[in-house]
């Protein structure tokens, strides 16, 4: 893989980076704790909150585990081993880093 290809990789990793970064700002409000307060919502109202109040803390833990895969990667960029297999040591199909630059394994050794 040449330096260009890197870069290019390097720059998309980045504003993924950015992009979780503002969503999960944005998001904030969200898994705030649910009011139970019976006389301003009503009973299937709190539990629409708290089903809400679940789903955001889910995707929050998915973004969180999403800017650690690409900081990992970020650090393989700086360590020049972007783009290589991190179980075989082959290089990863560049088809595949296209869709997700934060991959860790080949096709092989992904199965």
């Amino acid at each position: 893989m040449n330096l260009i290809d890197i870069d290019k990789f390097k720059s998309q990793l980045l504003a993924l980076k950015s992009e979780i970064e503002d969503i999960d700002s944005i998001s904030k409000s969200s898994t705030a704790t649910v009011t139970l307060d019976q006389s301003s919502v009503g009973r299937l109202s709190r539990m629409d909150a708290l089903q809400g109040q679940q789903m955001a803390l889910e995707s929050e833990r998915r973004r969180k585990q999403q800017l650690l895969q690409i900081q990992a990667a970020l650090l393989r960029v700086e360590n020049g081993e972007f783009g290589c297999c991190t179980h075989c040591g082959e290089e990863i199909a560049m088809g595949r880093l296209a869709f997700n630059p934060a991959i860790t394994r080949c096709v092989g050794c992904s199965e």
